[in-house]
């Protein structure tokens, strides 16, 4: 299965980097290196992230990475990355 990175998700994600990267550049590079790797694991299984509780649909999942959820969408062939969240935000 593809995995697809919304416009979204990539500013979270680099958000995420910029933040981090104030004190560690290199801590900013190994977490965004999690969660893109763990993008892939998504990949190959789509319905091992539970469902997110804010919306209810089986097609929207979630798994954690250590203290972020990385929010994806599964269609037919493709799983969209949505947004990437640390655990203390909101969804809105």
């Amino acid at each position: 299965m593809k995995v697809f990175w919304t416009e979204t998700a990539i500013n979270h994600l680099s958000s995420i980097y910029n933040y981090i990267s104030q004190n560690s550049p290199q801590y900013a590079q190994r977490i965004v290196e999690r969660l893109t790797h763990r993008s892939e694991q998504i990949a190959k299984f789509p319905l091992s992230g539970r469902i997110v509780p804010e919306f209810e649909t089986k097609q929207i999942r979630e798994v954690i990475e250590g203290s972020y959820r990385l929010i994806y969408y599964i269609k037919p062939n493709q799983v969209d990355i949505i947004a990437v969240l640390h655990g203390s935000q909101q969804i809105k």
